[in-house]
């Protein structure tokens, strides 16, 4: 199990196959699905293997979140391209990282443990991995998670219209970064 950093109580590790049942159960609960892929598109073990599972390797680092040594969460990080750097309008010179994540336990939300996972993945992509920026791309209407991302220090900076499909829809998404540049 490969350790990308502990903060306190917080571990974040790189995703493994036996964290397989664990994202299909958190990726099932509408309470879950409503801020992340949709209630429409529940997952099943199959479709993490496929859609996870298949990122190992590629420029995105799947991880799982530990708290206290339980899994209760997922956060992936990656550096943009230059095609998406281009679209939210970044200098390709920049190293820009972007982040997503999700507590998957609806009972540890709105215990401060996600602020301090954003809080302690922006020191580690600043510090270890020397990220110029941080972006991330909340939709609109998500308001608590705006809120943790702003209690760690990221800034709206720009109206994504139309950005994600969420639930049958495109959705209107804020482009949000933190940085030194």
């Amino acid at each position: 199990m490969a350790k990308v950093f502990e903060y306190g109580a917080l571990a974040v590790r790189e995703l493994e196959e036996g964290d397989v049942p664990n994202l299909a159960r958190w990726l099932s609960d509408p309470r879950v699905l409503e801020y992340v892929e949709g209630r429409d598109r529940p997952y099943d073990v199959a479709r993490v293997r496929e859609k996870y599972l298949a990122r190992r390797g590629s420029r995105i680092t799947c991880c799982i979140v530990e708290w206290d040594r339980a899994a209760i969460g997922y956060i992936q990080f990656y550096p943009l391209t230059d095609g998406e750097k281009a679209g939210y309008g970044y200098q390709r010179t920049l190293r820009i990282y972007g982040i997503d994540l999700f507590i998957g336990l609806p009972e540890l939300w709105g215990q401060g443990i996600g602020t301090e996972l954003v809080t302690a993945m922006t020191e580690y992509l600043s510090n270890v991995r020397k990220a110029d920026k941080i972006a991330i791309d909340p939709r609109t209407w998500n308001t608590r998670a705006i809120h943790c991302y702003e209690k760690s220090g990221f800034r709206k900076v720009k109206l994504l219209p139309a950005h994600e499909l969420h639930e049958g829809a495109m959705r209107d998404c804020w482009l949000m970064e933190q940085g030194r540049v």
